[in-house]
């Protein structure tokens, strides 16, 4: 970080001389602003620089098409398991994200122990946590908003029958993406069975009395009205949520895109690093996308959403490409801007990760899945991506398997109910009494990608 303007016009000896600095009269500020300031510190490299555009276009935007293609496509036949394994380990990667990758690079830009936060008004408040507390409840009020706008404009009010049924359409849509790929996939012979079952059935009901069948032709008439406004409301709530969720991701993949083309000797570090972080979050990003039942009108929607988000960081990459070797991503200004970025995606982030997934799938959708092997999974599929983005986080060299830890068991807690269910009383606390297999899975994983790291550092 650069020195402030206060601490600069100080005229201090120990800033002239750094060798002489008396700690017991000396302002901390100024020792923390003298100490973290920086300059450009781009070393070359451009070749490797290049090839991330490339490379991170290539792998996320792949990832991110994945489980929309899986959805849509019959002919591709992809287990369940794999369709569940990707939208719920990209829950546990959303999560991970706005702790480790959003909220405390937010602390180390701009909060009380940094040169911006030891300065003018920042000094005195710890901003990361506020400014994310604000961004969560603004979400939280635009969210509700919009849910209550469209309730109005549909006529659907909470108590009444209307409403309790577009309440259950909504949260059924919460699993409109595993319906849509069990349809998909299903055998022939149930859809033949289907088939012929309405030909039956339409067969009985030309023998009935003309008064009859007109009376039933407007009664299903009227509930198919009813149930396209029910739908249409829920795509209208569930696709605001989804931009919502879209929007914090977004902020944060041009902070990183930035900071990988300009970085300095870190490079070969953040390469990987980052390759691995935008495939897991475009894998969590797709998957939620593709559980959200479009319109026909709207076909291209996820489409575009997807190459947004593979298209964002290669072009943050490029424009730091750009402006390499005037940018200085440690100066006060460069500080601000990223640490307010980092604190309110982080708290979108939160609010979505939280709220929209977490609890509308486990806690508040009364159509999931009541196969408790199935729940198992899902709910270790969420534990995995947070623990390994939550790896992700260290990427200095080391690994920090406290951190990975410590995530996994405040998820563990969150939905420790759910595994007792499933498992047991007596598995659950067998589990969670030996860590044994968790750190030797977390410490595998970090051996893998301390390698990963060296082979990188050797290449560039």
């Amino acid at each position: 970080m650069s020195i402030s303007q206060d601490a600069a016009s100080s005229g201090n000896q120990y800033l002239q001389d750094p060798t002489s600095v008396n700690l017991d009269t000396a302002d901390p500020r100024d020792i923390i602003c003298y100490l973290n300031k920086g300059e450009n510190e781009y070393n070359g490299q451009l070749g490797a620089r290049v090839s991330a555009i490339f490379v991170v276009l290539v792998v996320s935007t792949t990832l991110t098409f994945f489980p929309v293609i899986a959805t849509r496509a019959p002919r591709i036949k992809i287990p369940l398991y794999v369709y569940l394994f990707a939208r719920y380990f990209g829950s546990g990667v959303i999560i991970a994200t706005a702790f480790i990758h959003l909220l405390q690079p937010s602390y180390e830009e701009i909060g009380s122990n940094t040169c911006v936060g030891m300065t003018g008004g920042w000094a005195g408040y710890a901003w990361p946590p506020a400014i994310a507390m604000a961004s969560a409840m603004f979400v939280f009020l635009l969210d509700f908003a919009a849910e209550r706008y469209v309730e109005k404009k549909y006529g659907f009010m909470h108590g009444s029958t209307g409403g309790e049924r577009a309440g259950g359409i909504k949260n059924a849509s919460v699993d409109a993406g595993m319906l849509s790929y069990q349809m998909a996939h299903r055998p022939s012979g149930l859809a033949d069975h289907h088939q012929s079952h309405q030909f039956l059935h339409s067969a009985d009901q030309d023998g009935t009395a003309p008064e009859t069948k007109k009376h039933d032709d407007i009664e299903t008439a009227s509930i198919t009205t009813e149930k396209e406004q029910a739908a249409e409301t829920s795509f209208k709530q569930q696709i605001a949520a989804f931009l919502i969720l879209e929007f914090g991701v977004i902020f944060h993949s041009v902070i990183i895109g930035l900071t990988l083309g300009t970085a300095g000797d870190e490079f070969a570090t953040l390469y990987p690093v980052i390759v691995f972080h935008q495939t897991f979050e475009g894998l969590g990003i797709g998957a939620r996308l593709s559980a959200i039942g479009f319109p026909k009108r709207l076909r291209w929607m996820p489409w575009m959403l997807c190459t947004i988000y593979g298209l964002t960081t290669p072009i943050a990459i490029a424009i730091g490409l750009g402006v390499r070797h005037t940018y200085n991503p440690a100066s006060n200004t460069a500080n601000i801007v990223s640490g307010v970025l980092d604190a309110v995606s982080a708290g979108i982030l939160l609010f979505t990760g939280f709220v929209e997934l977490l609890a509308r799938d486990f806690l508040f959708n009364p159509d999931r899945t009541h196969d408790d092997r199935q729940l198992t999974f899902m709910i270790i599929s969420v534990l995995l991506g947070a623990g390994l983005m939550a790896l992700l986080g260290k990427n200095n060299g080391s690994c920090d398997k406290s951190v990975v830890i410590l995530l996994l068991t405040s998820l563990f807690q969150a939905n420790g109910h759910r595994l007792r269910n499933a498992l047991g009383d007596g598995a659950v606390t067998v589990w969670s009494a030996s860590p044994i297999p968790t750190l030797l899975l977390i410490s595998s994983l970090c051996e893998a990608f301390g390698r990963l790291r060296y082979a990188f550092s050797v290449l560039f």
